[in-house]
């Protein structure tokens, strides 16, 4: 950060660190992804946010997480043009499309302040736009409402989770991101029509992955849901976690799908007509994850099944953020409510890490264990 000249420029009401970005790069369409460009893309890494000991982002151990990023196969060359045909899901193997989501689930943007979301989508595009597609989290609805972080609180801080959600792909355009991903309502659930509404009203402001996470969301957006958006001229496509099935029911109508789980995605991508994955392992192998998109090699997918089952058995992002301080790569703190895998498993994760190869794997210290006593926990910004 100290080289780059720090600039504030109103967003909206939240204020957003811009460094050093060329007056193009601040309205959304001056964006060079586009739909079509999104054929070509194998692998998006869902980067993990770091923290500092006083619960701020740590932009310094960011930062060389998204290098590592981009100097192992989460990188392109070219953002390409807009294929002419929406089947043409198969973009060519040389040209290279990769990106980051930016605060989604792994990047724990449901703990954030939205400040805080939207200054690290705008510091993701002042140092790393035009290496790597930057996809913000920014759909997301519940009963409690993120806002920024303010001393008094003022009547407008507080908007209907509806309204969040749209003001929040908004803003996250006009802070750098190339791209959205966009999730139905949960636990204020609605009906089919109402899914396609809400997706709609944020798609308008530019290109969007569609997700679908039953799981998390408690409701599935329908094959039938999807048919009637993706026509949309900003619809890319979907990260899918329906399984195997539901990716090849899309391939076979040209709707361009991600896997949503990587124990599937090697198997989604060769089998079953998968574009690539956004991938939560890549955190961890970026390189062997690529290699999976990009080459079917089962043997490789078997090694790594065990990876995938340690990061998922508590629910993400536990495992990355745990294994992610193991290796250095993040100090070791967490925000609440997540907090470490417990201390046999962190060895059975050295012994696996070890076994795969640890030059494969993020090199900023020595692989340990870790003890107990080395955790802390935080709130994050809660006071400001």
């Amino acid at each position: 950060m100290s080289e780059a000249t720090l600039a504030l420029r109103k967003v909206g009401r939240v204020r957003v660190l811009l460094f050093n970005r060329p007056r193009a790069d601040l309205h959304p369409k001056s964006t060079q992804f586009s739909p079509g460009t999104a054929t070509q893309v194998r692998l998006i890494t869902a980067v993990k946010t770091p923290y500092l000991p006083d619960g701020k982002v740590d932009l310094e151990a960011y930062e060389k997480i998204v290098e590592h990023q981009i100097a192992n196969g989460a990188r392109f060359s070219v953002y390409g043009t807009r294929m002419s045909s929406p089947s043409a899901c198969d973009g060519p193997e040389d040209i290279k499309v990769e990106g980051l989501i930016v605060g989604g689930t792994t990047g724990e943007g449901h703990l954030l302040s939205w400040d805080e979301h939207l200054n690290l989508i705008a510091h993701t595009k002042a140092k790393f736009g035009g290496r790597i597609l930057i996809a913000g989290g920014s759909c997301k609805d519940s009963p409690i409402i993120k806002r920024s972080f303010k001393a008094v609180p003022t009547p407008g801080d507080r908007r209907p989770a509806f309204a969040e959600a749209v003001w929040a792909t908004e803003k996250g355009f006009a802070a750098g991101m190339d791209a959205s991903l966009l999730i139905n309502p949960y636990y204020g659930k609605t009906s089919d029509s109402g899914i396609i509404m809400h997706l709609e009203a944020a798609l308008k402001f530019g290109p969007a992955f569609i997700y679908n996470v039953p799981g998390r969301t408690g409701q599935d957006i329908k094959s039938s849901v999807m048919v009637k958006i993706k026509d949309h001229p900003n619809f890319v496509g979907v990260k899918e976690c329906m399984g195997h099935e539901r990716i090849k029911e899309y391939s076979s109508i040209g709707v361009c799908c991600w896997s949503g789980n990587d124990d599937q995605m090697h198997e989604s991508r060769h089998q079953h007509g998968a574009v690539g994955v956004i991938s939560v392992t890549s955190n961890i192998v970026p390189a062997l994850v690529k290699k999976l998109m990009t080459e079917k090699d089962d043997a490789l997918d078997a090694k790594l099944q065990p990876l995938y089952k340690w990061l998922f058995t508590d629910p993400n992002p536990i495992g990355v953020n745990t294994m992610l301080m193991m290796l250095g790569a993040a100090k070791p703190v967490f925000r609440l409510p997540y907090t470490f895998v417990p201390r046999d498993r962190r060895t059975q994760g050295v012994e696996l890490l070890t076994s795969i190869g640890l030059e494969n794997c993020p090199a900023f210290g020595e692989l340990k264990a870790l003890e107990d006593a080395e955790f802390q926990h935080t709130l994050g910004e809660v006071g400001h």
